[in-house]
């Protein structure tokens, strides 16, 4: 996707899933195996099966963690991501296009592993707060109580952030998306998201890894640009 120099377009607001789409790996689940007491994976299962929701999983998870700081953060700073990802975002921001990561995982182990790749980005996902020593409390500064998947980040309220007048992107693979994929003016979607709206009629395109995704945006913007000139004529 190069540069794009056509009639001006409302603000553009891309807002991007971090586990499983910008990750290679789910890296709360990595974390959990690394440092967590073994019943995190019960709690993981009850999860899955929809007993509980995802702020309930995580608070409870959180609390089973042993891990100092300084070790946390080392692992977060090996986190692999997609490779495709740091030029997918300098060619957004080339088109002033405002990138903002929206994540059900944890903050902390979020912006070191961008940290690990000279990435610096906004970041709203849930807070990783240190008790002491080994131990972790979580913080859902971004849930909603009205929030239909029981997430512990209601990434609607998160899309609430745009301007009224912003095209609201969403670039995800999974569960925490559902709701926001409902509401975003245009959805990129690999993985659970995919299958969610191809079964509900929800417009999105399809992409593998974000290698896949610049000629698929472009194609998007240079069609959005086109809507917006008709709108001028």
């Amino acid at each position: 996707m190069n540069k794009i120099d056509l009639l001006p377009l409302p603000p553009v607001e891309c807002f991007i899933d971090f586990d499983g789409t910008i990750s290679l790996e789910d890296t709360t689940d990595l974390l959990l195996a690394q440092f967590a007491e073994p019943e995190w994976r019960t709690i993981e299962a009850a999860w899955e099966r929809g007993v509980i929701g995802s702020r309930e999983c995580m608070s409870r998870q959180v609390e089973l963690l042993r891990v100092e700081p300084v070790m946390l953060d080392l692992f977060a700073n090996c986190l692999r991501i997609d490779p495709g990802f740091v030029r997918f975002v300098e060619t957004l921001q080339a088109n002033d296009i405002s990138v903002t990561i929206v994540s059900d995982g944890l903050d902390r182990v979020i912006a070191h592993a961008l940290k690990g790749y000279g990435l610096v980005l906004p970041v709203l996902a849930n807070e990783l707060m240190h008790a002491g020593g080994d131990r972790w409390q979580l913080g859902c500064p971004h849930a909603s109580t009205s929030c239909r998947a029981r997430s512990a980040h209601c990434k609607c309220t998160s899309f609430d952030r745009a301007p009224d007048s912003a095209l609201r992107v969403l670039i995800g693979d999974g569960r925490s998306d559902f709701c926001a994929a409902s509401i975003a003016d245009m959805v990129f979607a690999k993985g659970k998201l995919a299958d969610h709206c191809r079964a509900n009629g929800i417009t999105h395109r399809s992409f593998g890894n974000f290698t896949d995704l610049p000629p698929l945006f472009s194609d998007w913007l240079a069609k959005a640009m086109a809507v917006q000139s008709t709108h001028l004529l």
